[in-house]
């Protein structure tokens, strides 16, 4: 199912003319409305998409300089929601929408949900957590758009999610993966069969994930799992999710998000399947407009023609985030190449979490995974694949922490104590 096919499948030349348009209307309105970017834009010339790679970025200091509103674009008696995102500096970053962004919210969740496998008269399970985080609303409002039944359990007390599947008998849960994989193992705990389970579809997403997780998911709970991406700051849940038909890399509604893949560290833009970081231009927001949004990801983009129909561009899963790499001993790792490299070894599981504490000057990261044997063997692999020497400690099954239906730390960093 294609929720908007007029959007979705639109011919790219159309699109490009439609992005260019609404890309000179976003920056004639910052310029008039926010401080900031009267200041960062005066005389630059937007006319084409050809010159947003001349404009400067934005970054997530800049949404905490101006803390709460200073980068609002509407005022406030227009602004009809605000959601913030943790932040670790102490402040979150304030994000509003209009009754527009929250209808273009709707919107591309139930895109989103649809890629999925959703449809009308479906059962919607979300897990994803309700109040200042974006996830649970973002998709709660895009499954009723949708026409699906939506049951707002939010996150965690996973003994009551366990029941309310089973008794409800959704067809659709949206929740983290690593809580997605909780549920298979509590599942499987009980002795319940995927086959008994009556989900058929998972949308999940919210932290970097890999194939060997969605393999596990996948079984577990008798299903078909597709990734959805999004960020507060761009507009939540609904910038992007896979498509069943391929389920290799996420259709970005670029209707409304520009997408763009940059070097980390020259900022100048890389060809087509190059991976980078990933920078967002919004294009039809009212409330806060963001011209090329920094998040960090790691990813790459792809126009590949899809199977599904849908003439949206592609990115990939995200590697990892610039601000979540390690270095160790100058060594750059990020946490999905380890799980990459566990679910190569027979015996271990992707239950697992990385240890990183300090010895005199130097750093050392120890994997800890649950499982059986082959410590060795994982060591060995770790520094074929990343150049790095790790320890590595098999533990029982349960040692190492479970989501609890938010986003997994599979980092423990203990060199800051």
């Amino acid at each position: 199912m294609i929720f908007e096919p007029e959007h979705e499948t639109m011919p790219p030349e159309r699109l490009r003319a439609l992005q260019a348009e609404r890309l000179r209307d976003v920056v004639a309105r910052v310029r008039e409305r926010v401080p900031f970017y009267r200041e960062r834009l005066a005389g630059v010339s937007v006319e084409s998409l050809e010159d947003l790679p001349t404009l400067p970025f934005t970054r997530k200091t800049d949404l905490r300089d101006h803390y709460p509103f200073g980068l609002f674009a509407a005022p406030m008696r227009d602004v009809v929601r605000v959601h913030a995102s943790s932040g670790t500096t102490g402040k979150p970053t304030v994000v509003g929408y209009t009754a527009a962004d929250i209808d273009v919210f709707a919107r591309v969740n139930a895109r989103c949900l649809a890629m999925a496998g959703g449809g009308p008269e479906m059962i919607l399970h979300n897990a994803y957590g309700y109040g200042l985080f974006t996830g649970g609303l973002g998709l709660h409002y895009g499954g009723e758009r949708l026409g699906m039944a939506v049951v707002p359990v939010s996150g965690g007390m996973t003994e009551r999610q366990v029941l309310l599947i089973q008794d409800l008998r959704p067809d659709l849960i949206c929740c983290t993966p690593s809580y997605a994989l909780t549920l298979a193992q509590e599942f499987a705990a009980r002795g319940v069969p995927p086959e008994e389970i009556s989900l058929r579809f998972a949308c999940l997403g919210a932290e970097p994930w890999t194939e060997a997780v969605r393999a596990e998911v996948d079984a577990g709970l008798g299903i078909r799992s597709t990734n959805i991406y999004g960020l507060s700051e761009v507009i939540g849940p609904g910038v992007s999710n896979e498509c069943l038909e391929e389920r290799s890399g996420s259709h970005v509604n670029e209707d409304h998000f520009y997408p763009e893949i940059v070097h980390p560290d020259s900022g100048e833009p890389v060809a087509d399947e190059e991976e980078g970081v990933l920078v967002f231009t919004t294009l039809t927001k009212e409330a806060l407009p963001l011209i090329r949004y920094w998040t960090g990801d790691i990813c790459s983009l792809s126009s590949e023609p899809c199977s599904c129909g849908r003439t949206l561009r592609r990115m990939s899963l995200i590697k990892g985030r610039t601000d979540d790499m390690l270095i160790i001993r100058g060594v750059n790792i990020y946490p999905s190449q380890i799980e990459e490299v566990i679910s190569r070894v027979p015996g271990l599981t992707t239950n697992y979490r990385l240890v990183v504490t300090r010895s005199g000057t130097l750093d050392e990261l120890t994997v800890e995974v649950e499982g059986t044997g082959h410590d060795r063997e994982l060591a060995r692999l770790v520094k074929e694949t990343t150049g790095c020497t790790v320890a590595v400690n098999v533990v029982p099954p349960g040692s190492v922490p479970r989501s609890e239906g938010g986003k997994l730390q599979r980092v423990h960093d203990l060199r800051r104590l």
